[in-house]
Parts: C-alpha cells; sequence; structure tokens
C-alpha cells in the first residue's frame, strides 16, 4: 500500500518530499543553540534588576527566547516540508504586507525602539515587532518570483515614427525599463524604512534586493551606477540627520567626552577583557550593567568577554560555514526561483552578521543591528528560522548525482 501511495504523488510533491541539507540543518540548529546558552548568560544581571519589565526574573529573557526558538524551529520544519513553488503566488501579499506594516509604524499602533525616538515597532497585544523584517523577506520573495521568469518579459518597444523611439530602444538594450519596476519597490521599501529612522534596515533592504537582482543576471555596470548613488545618497542622510551624524562622531573617538561613547567603550573593554580563552561562560563583568543591551545588539561582546578570541572565532567559523552552505544550495537549486530565494535570504544572513560584528568592534558606527540567532528578539528570531525553512524546502529539490 505505501508504494502504491508514492506512486500516486505528482512530480511535484515527490520532489518535495527529498532530504533536507542535512550540513546546513545543522549549523542552523548549532548556531540557534549556542544564541540561545548565550542569551540566558548575557540577560542574566539585565533581567534580575529589571523590575519593570522582567519583574526580577533573571531567566526572563531566556525564557522568552526559548519559546519564540521552539516556535521559529517549528515554522522552519513546517516550512522545510512545503514545496517552495507555492510561495511565488504569495510573494505579491507578503510585499504588500511589508508596505501596510511600514505605513502602521506611523499610527499610534507604532511606538519608538531607541533614545532617538525613532518609530520602528509596531504593537499587537503583547507581540512586538519591525516590519523592516517583514519587508525584507517581501523584497525577496517578490523579486526571485519575478526575475525567476525574466526571460519571458516583452521588451519595450515604440513605433519607429516616434521621436522618442530610438532612445527608448538604447535603455532597452542597456536593461534600464527591466529595471525600473524593481527600483520603484526596492526604493519606496527603503524609504519607508529610512524615515522612522532605521539606516541599518534600510542598507540590510538594499542589500536583499541587489544580491537578487545581481544572481539574475542584471548587468554589472547598473550596480556601479546603482551603487554610488545610492552611497552618496545614504551620506546625505547621514550628514544632514542631528542623530546619524552624532554616531558618526561616536565612531571617529568613542572616549571624547563631547559625545557619549559609553556603550562602544564597554564594548571593546568586554572584547578585550575575554583574551585568548575568556572568563569562561557565566562569568562576564560587563552585563553587569556596565554594557547596555548586552543580550541584544552587543552579545557577541559579551561572548568575545566569556569565550575569548578562540570562542569568537568558532562562532565565526560557524556562521561562515553556513553561509557557504547556503551558496552552495542555490548553486545546485532546481530551478532559478529556488536559487534566487537562497542566495537572497544568505546574503541577508552574511550582511548581517557582518554588520553586528562592524559595529560591535567599532569599525563601523552604532546601527542598532542585531545578530542573528544570537540577539533577543522572538520575532526576528522566528522569521530567520522561517527564512531558513524555506532554504531547507530548496535543498530537498536538489537533483540527485547522476550515477555512474
Amino acid at each position: 500500500m505505501a508504494r502504491k501511495r508514492r506512486r500516486d504523488l505528482t512530480m511535484e510533491e515527490q520532489l518535495a518530499r527529498g532530504p533536507v541539507d542535512l550540513p546546513f540543518l545543522m549549523l542552523v540548529l548549532l548556531l540557534t543553540g549556542i544564541g540561545l546558552v548565550m542569551v540566558f548568560s548575557a540577560s542574566y544581571a539585565t533581567a534580575y534588576y529589571d523590575s519593570r519589565v522582567a519583574r526580577n526574573d533573571p531567566t526572563y529573557y531566556f525564557v522568552r527566547q526559548a519559546i519564540f526558538a521552539v516556535a521559529g524551529f517549528a515554522a522552519m520544519y513546517i516550512m522545510s516540508k512545503i514545496n517552495y513553488q507555492s510561495l511565488r503566488g504569495l510573494s505579491f501579499f507578503v510585499l504588500a504586507l511589508a508596505f501596510i506594516c511600514l505605513l502602521l509604524v506611523f499610527t499610534p499602533l507604532g511606538f519608538g525602539g531607541d533614545s532617538t525616538g525613532a518609530q520602528r515597532w509596531i504593537r499587537l497585544g503583547p507581540i512586538n515587532f519591525q516590519p523592516s523584517e517583514i519587508a525584507k523577506l517581501g523584497i525577496i520573495l517578490f523579486f526571485a518570483a519575478r526575475l525567476s521568469k525574466r526571460e519571458s518579459r516583452k521588451p519595450m518597444r515604440l513605433k519607429a515614427r516616434s521621436l522618442l523611439s530610438g532612445p527608448v530602444a538604447v535603455l532597452e538594450r542597456l536593461g534600464f525599463w527591466e529595471l525600473v519596476p524593481y527600483l520603484l519597490i526596492l526604493g519606496a521599501v527603503a524609504a519607508l524604512v529610512l524615515i522612522e529612522p532605521h539606516m541599518s534596515g534600510t542598507i540590510l533592504i538594499l542589500a536583499a534586493g541587489a544580491a537578487v537582482l545581481f544572481a539574475a543576471g542584471v548587468k554589472l555596470y547598473w550596480f556601479i551606477i546603482g551603487g554610488g548613488a545610492t552611497a552618496i545618497g545614504l551620506w546625505m542622510v547621514i550628514t544632514g540627520t542631528e542623530y546619524m551624524t552624532k554616531r558618526v562622531e561616536i565612531w571617529k573617538n568613542p572616549w571624547t567626552t563631547e559625545y557619549d561613547g559609553y556603550q562602544t567603550v564597554q564594548s571593546l573593554y568586554a572584547i578585550g577583557s575575554g583574551g585568548l580563552l575568556g572568563l569562561g561562560l557565566g562569568k562576564s563583568r560587563q552585563k553587569f550593567l556596565y554594557l547596555p543591551e548586552p543580550e541584544n545588539d552587543f552579545i557577541f561582546a559579551v561572548l568575545c568577554e566569556e569565550l575569548g578570541l578562540v570562542g569568537a572565532i568558532v562562532v565565526l567559523l560557524l556562521f561562515a560555514l553556513l553561509i557557504i552552505r547556503g551558496y552552495w544550495i542555490a548553486i545546485h537549486a532546481r530551478d532559478r526561483f529556488g536559487s534566487l530565494l537562497v542566495v537572497g535570504f544568505t546574503t541577508l544572513l552574511a550582511v548581517q552578521v557582518f554588520l553586528n560584528i562592524a559595529v560591535v568592534t567599532n569599525l563601523m558606527p552604532t546601527t542598532g543591528i542585531s545578530l542573528p540567532f544570537f540577539s533577543s528578539g522572538g520575532t526576528a528570531l522566528l522569521i530567520q528560522l522561517f527564512e531558513m525553512g524555506i532554504i531547507l524546502s530548496v535543498s530537498r529539490q536538489i537533483p540527485a548525482p547522476k550515477q555512474g
């Protein structure tokens, strides 16, 4: 009977039931597990002395993160069992939901996320989340779904007698008209995130969209032009915004008395005091109300202090292996849609890890960006694991190597 049911399955269903990529799965589970341990260690003192939110419960952040991790694993498992082709039709609705949520940030549902008064969060009862997380997912899904069918696109042409037929044809050959809808969508989403303001979220959304466009075969010169224009635009925003200018000044000299570089200085103290092997798991000194956000954006500093250079290198190596394996899955994916999905999510992960480490080590100004699988933040972890489930779904349909 079991064999008969197997034969009755369609080809699509049989492909979707292949084995997941075990190396990728194990790396995700390992990083999430280490992240949970570090959240417990880094947040212990903060939660213990917090009578308002944590109610002096030292396990508050750990328990909350663990609950979302379990939910995330369930979402990852379910998504890995679903044929990722079904995401084609949902991509538009996810992108539309992202737009709606980004607009809702500026309504009474939205509230600030830091001392600058930024509107980055939406509160729905006990659940708080950043719409920028949904925006990243929506951009990757929509771009991958559309660009996977770019060969079927009809080129733009005008009648030969039209005065604009020549310029339109030139721009068509250069690939400009194909890019217009993607640039408009990416620009609109990035602009909404930027005015929250949320610079790191803007950078991640632009990076995710650019990665999918690049993997789809868009000409390199458009990235040179677009990258230059984006860099100039972001620099103008940074220099024209008071709090961003202040962060640049702190980055240049965190020990100055004119600006408050306290968080960066404490982060560097934590990293430096860890030495080669660290002070030992749970023995960080900076987490005892010296380092702000030890369980969130600056959790890597606590990791360096407790596990030392060796522990930090091991964690970075695990991230590197996960990213490399992600690109391997993208290269061997069954179709272009799956490949573009994996490239988008893997690049998003890589850029986020780099930016967080760069901020913690003062390689770049503070941007308020979390470390995937580590930083405390339930909805972010849930979405990240859901994205990993999509990659695992793609890995199920990798064609088996030919024998002989």
